[in-house]
C-alpha cells in the first residue's frame, strides 16, 4: 500500500495563487466555479483547490466524469479519485505551487509537497500536467515525482529560481529549441552542439546531483559513463512552452530501469540558462490503470 500512498497525492495541488493561503494552512476561496468564464489557470486552480478542501461537489462542476488519470498507481475517473481524498486529511499532507504556465489547453505545474513521509519522503517536488477539453473542463492527468534533496551539487534547490514567464512572443521558437536540444544532447544525436543550446556563460542547474554550468554537465556525463549508468533518452512525448518556459516529457532508461523524465528549461535570447527536472520510474506492478505514464 505504500507506493499506492507514493503517487497518490500527485496531482492534488492549488494554484499559485491559492498556495499561497495553502501554505499558511489558511482556507482557500474558490470564488467561481463557472468553467464558462475563467481562463485554463483559474480553473485548475479552483479544480486543485477544492481537492484540498475536500469538496466534491466543485470538482464535480469543473471535471469530466470520465476525467483520465496517467498516474499509474490512481484508478482513472473522476469517481474513484474523490473517493481516494480523505488520505489528505489523514496524513495533514500539503502542496505549495512554484510555477504555473498554460500552453493551448495544457496547464503545467512545478510543486512542492510537504509532510509527506507516507509517500515516500518527508517532502516531495512534482511536476503536474492537466489538460482541459473544449468546453473549459479538466478532463486529463500526468505527473511525476521525486524526493526534494537538502544538500546539492550546485547549492541551489530543486524549485528557486524566476517563476514569471517572459518573452511571450518567443513561446515556439523557444519551444523548438528545447524539443532540439533533448534530440541533440540528450538523445546523443549531436551532444558537440550543446554549446548551442546551453548559454556558457549563465546555466543554473537545479538536479541535485550536478553542479552549475556546461562544466557541471560535462562533469556528470563523465562521472555516470565511468559508472555505465548514463541515462538513455529515447522518445520525446510532449513539449509545452510558455514564452521563456518549456517543459519536455521524455522517455528513457537509466539504472536499468525505464524512466520518466521531465526537463523544464528556462531560455534567454535563444539558449537555456537555467534547468528543473524530475525523473521517475516507469512502473510495471501493482497498477490502478491502463492508461500510461504518457499517451498524450
Amino acid at each position: 500500500m505504500r507506493q499506492v500512498f507514493v503517487f497518490l497525492l500527485l496531482g492534488l495541488l492549488t494554484a499559485c495563487d491559492s498556495t499561497k493561503n495553502a501554505s499558511k494552512n489558511e482556507p482557500i476561496e474558490i470564488s467561481n466555479t463557472d468553467t464558462s468564464i475563467m481562463n485554463q489557470k483559474e480553473t485548475v486552480g479552483s479544480f486543485l483547490g477544492a481537492v484540498l478542501q475536500q469538496d466534491p461537489a466543485t470538482m464535480r462542476q469543473l471535471a469530466n466524469a470520465d476525467y483520465i488519470q496517467h498516474n499509474p498507481f490512481i484508478p482513472t475517473g473522476l469517481e474513484p479519485f474523490i473517493k481516494m481524498l480523505p488520505v489528505l486529511k489523514e496524513n495533514g499532507t500539503t502542496a505549495e505551487n512554484i510555477r504555473m504556465f498554460q500552453d493551448d489547453n495544457y496547464v503545467f505545474m512545478h510543486n512542492v509537497w510537504k509532510n509527506a513521509k507516507p509517500f515516500g519522503a518527508d517532502e516531495m517536488v512534482s511536476f503536474d500536467i492537466i489538460r482541459l477539453d473544449d468546453s473549459g473542463k479538466v478532463a486529463e492527468h500526468w505527473d511525476a515525482m521525486a524526493p526534494v534533496v537538502k544538500e546539492t551539487a550546485s547549492g541551489r534547490t530543486q524549485t528557486d529560481g524566476p517563476t514569471a514567464a517572459e518573452d511571450m512572443d518567443r513561446t515556439e521558437v523557444n519551444k523548438a529549441t528545447a524539443k532540439a536540444l533533448v534530440e541533440d544532447i540528450l538523445m546523443g544525436k549531436n551532444p558537440e552542439k550543446i554549446s548551442d543550446y546551453i548559454s556558457a556563460e549563465q546555466y543554473e542547474q537545479h538536479n541535485p546531483g550536478i553542479k552549475d554550468g556546461l562544466q557541471g554537465i560535462i562533469e556528470a556525463v563523465e562521472y555516470l559513463t565511468a559508472q555505465n549508468n548514463m541515462f538513455k533518452y529515447t522518445k520525446i512525448h510532449k513539449v509545452l512552452g510558455e514564452g521563456n518556459f518549456v517543459l519536455t516529457v521524455s522517455e528513457g532508461e537509466w539504472s536499468g530501469k525505464e524512466q520518466v523524465f521531465y526537463d523544464l528549461f528556462r531560455f534567454k535570447d535563444g539558449k537555456a540558462v537555467a534547468h528543473w527536472d524530475v525523473i521517475q520510474e516507469i512502473p510495471t506492478e501493482g497498477l490502478a490503470n491502463n492508461n500510461g505514464m504518457f499517451g498524450f
